[in-house]
């Protein structure tokens, strides 16, 4: 739903609100998909919420409370009966109940899963115990598991059976007595064999799994590598105890990146929308990091105290352009890798590679902006702005400008690998440091060439 329609939405709900018309706040409401209902409520005050929110029929909103931010589903709940707050948690599925949790304070959660069966309140708990960030944290428990010596019409009448409590029945996993994964069969194989062909006959043997205690990352990578629509979580023992379905990956990649860009701003990652968060939370997660780097900076300031004495104010204004275009081409080698290595394009034992590329790159760039820093000091500094660069000075700078193109272009694409091979997150160094690092050793180039060639 575009803006416009959603704004026309909502005064049209504020106006059935007011004329107490529900009959045709409902009809509205049950037409629309679930992420739009949600963003309407959103836009209504606390007042109004509760009552529009319970015209929903059960699974509309079970959806529209799944797409709710975290602050709106705290509200409702506290205002649910036990009744209501059941009806809602039982039209979930299991992955989407165990989020909402782990958001919640624990008032909230004793709440949430007192109104819960004995056999979900146990599978949310083994889901609650595994790592924050790993498989069997975001996976769901809810597959469809089959035997491999079941008849094709055992397994469509096990699926009608139970299909309507799972998150999707497309891939149906084939296992012993004991849970162990043997294989796998979609629903497509079963619809084009006959009833009497036997799940063994049919199935794949080669599946790909992951592990319970696997990153979520990787997790989001074999998937995204392999096209699959869903992949199997099995334990230590090669028992199934889940499924990771793709529409929980996009939640996945959505937070990763947003956490990458956050850490190659500077600034400490945030799961709360920009708008919901307080000035002080913001305030704390920007304030360490500009510490460290006016800290940092201090090198930056040794080095410009050591060469003034020597160098001549013409000279000094051109100190800006050198670190300026030395940062921004160690943040273009910096991106490029730190992006290639979280997508598994490069590996750590490709830095040689990655080295020459970049050496060859750099050098090709550097004459380019060496010759163009040269005119531009002869023609438009000289000529219109009427400094007084000589030949001599012009060719000091633009080869002071290409040490630094090459240099930081070999530093913006090492430091990343390096922070790999430490075990460190790439994304950190992958702007902020790598700036600071290049200011200083494009201070020390340029001082060093141009004291060097003019004395």
């Amino acid at each position: 739903m575009e803006r416009e329609e959603l704004e026309a939405m909502i005064e049209l709900i504020k106006s059935l609100l007011e004329q107490k018309d529900f009959r045709q706040i409902k009809a509205l409401l049950n037409n629309l998909k679930p992420q739009d209902t949600a963003l309407l409520l959103q836009e209504l005050s606390d007042k109004e919420m509760p009552p529009v929110f319970r015209l929903l029929n059960k699974e509309l909103g079970a959806e529209t409370f799944v797409e709710m931010d975290v602050d709106n589903q705290e509200m409702l709940i506290n205002v649910f009966s036990d009744a209501e707050l059941k009806a809602v948690f039982d039209e979930m599925f299991l992955d989407d109940t165990v989020d909402i949790i782990e958001e919640m304070p624990a008032n909230v959660v004793k709440r949430i899963i007192k109104q819960t069966d004995a056999e979900t309140r146990q599978m949310i708990n083994q889901v609650l115990q595994y790592p924050k960030d790993s498989a069997g944290s975001i996976m769901t428990v809810e597959y469809v598991s089959l035997r491999k010596h079941w008849t094709v019409k055992e397994c469509f009448d096990r699926i009608r059976k139970i299909a309507v409590d799972k998150e999707t029945i497309y891939n149906c996993y084939v296992t012993d007595e004991k849970r162990v994964l043997l294989g796998i069969v979609t629903v497509k194989q079963l619809l084009l064999n006959s009833y009497t062909t036997t799940v063994e006959e049919i199935m794949e043997t080669e599946v790909l799994s992951v592990e319970t205690t696997d990153d979520k990352e990787y997790v989001s990578q074999q998937i995204a590598k392999y096209d699959l629509s869903a992949i199997p979580v099995v334990d230590a023992e090669k028992r199934i105890v889940g499924i990771v379905t793709v529409d929980d990956i996009l939640d996945v990649l959505e937070e990763e990146t947003t956490e990458d860009i956050a850490k190659m701003a500077a600034i400490t990652p945030s799961t709360t929308p920009y708008l919901q968060q307080s000035i002080w939370s913001i305030f704390l997660s920007r304030i360490p990091w500009l510490l460290i780097l006016l800290l940092s900076a201090t090198f930056t300031s040794v080095v410009i105290n050591n060469y003034e004495a020597t160098l001549t104010a013409l000279l000094f204004a051109c100190v800006p352009m050198i670190m300026g275009t030395g940062g921004n081409a160690a943040s273009q080698a910096s991106v490029t890798v730190t992006r290639s290595l979280a997508i598994e394009e490069i590996e750590i034992a490709d830095i040689w590679k990655v080295m020459w590329k970049e050496i060859r790159v750099s050098i090709c760039v550097a004459t380019v902006l060496a010759i163009a820093c040269f005119g531009k000091l002869m023609l438009v500094d000289n000529l219109i702005l009427g400094n007084d660069y000589t030949l001599q000075i012009s060719f000091a700078v633009s080869l002071a400008l290409f040490g630094t193109i090459v240099l930081a272009k070999l530093v913006g694409c090492l430091m990343p690998l390096l922070a790999k091979i430490c075990k460190l997150d790439p994304a950190v160094v992958a702007s902020p440091f790598i700036t600071t690092i290049i200011d200083v050793l494009s201070l020390i180039i340029y001082c060093n060439i141009v004291i060097g060639l003019l004395n």
